[in-house]
C-alpha cells in the first residue's frame, strides 16, 4: 500500500500584493489529494486532465467563498477596523464575492440536472455511489453524469 499524496498549496483566502514590496507571508495548508472523490477517478483514468481542472477550480470557489457549514461561530464576521488590517479584510472579502459568483456561475452552467451531481461529489465529497443513492439515481449511472457535468464546467472555466 503506497503514502498517500500529500500537497502543499497555498490557502485559498491568501493573495500576493504586487504592489507591495518586501516579503509577503502566505499561509500552505498539506491536502491529502487522495480524500477527493474526483481526483481518485482521475488517477484511476476515469476523468480527463480538463475535468479534473474544471471540478478543482469549482471546489476552490466553494471553499474560497465560504459556503461549507460552520459548526462554530464565524469570529471574522465582525467590519474591518480602521487599521493596517482593514485593507487585507476588504480583499478577502471581494475574493468571497467574486469565488461566489463564479461558483454560482458555474453550477448554473452544468445546468439544473448537472448541478447536484457537482455538489454532491466535488465540493461535499460525497463518494459517487452514496451521490447516486442520495439522488435516487441507478447504480453505475452517477460517473457519466459526472463527467457529464465536469465537461461543461471546464467549458465555463476554460479550462478544456
Amino acid at each position: 500500500m503506497t503514502a498517500p499524496r500529500l500537497e502543499s498549496r497555498p490557502h485559498p483566502d491568501d493573495r500576493i500584493d504586487p504592489d507591495k514590496s518586501g516579503p509577503q507571508v502566505m499561509r500552505h495548508v498539506t491536502v491529502n489529494v487522495a480524500e477527493s472523490p474526483i481526483a481518485w477517478l482521475a488517477a484511476r483514468g476515469h476523468l480527463s486532465a480538463a475535468q479534473l481542472a474544471a471540478g478543482e477550480r469549482l471546489r476552490g470557489d466553494y471553499e474560497r467563498a465560504g459556503l461549507a457549514a460552520r459548526v462554530t461561530m464565524r469570529w471574522d464576521a465582525a467590519a474591518p477596523a480602521k487599521t493596517r488590517g482593514g485593507a487585507k479584510a476588504a480583499d478577502a472579502s471581494l475574493a468571497r464575492i467574486d469565488a461566489h459568483r463564479r461558483f454560482h456561475g458555474a453550477l448554473d452552467a452544468a445546468g439544473p440536472g448537472l448541478a447536484d451531481i457537482c455538489w454532491r461529489v466535488i465540493c461535499a465529497g460525497e463518494g459517487i455511489g452514496c451521490a447516486e443513492k442520495g439522488l435516487g439515481w441507478p447504480a453505475r449511472s452517477g460517473k457519466l453524469v459526472l463527467g457529464l457535468a465536469l465537461d461543461r464546467l471546464a467549458r465555463f472555466y476554460g479550462t478544456g
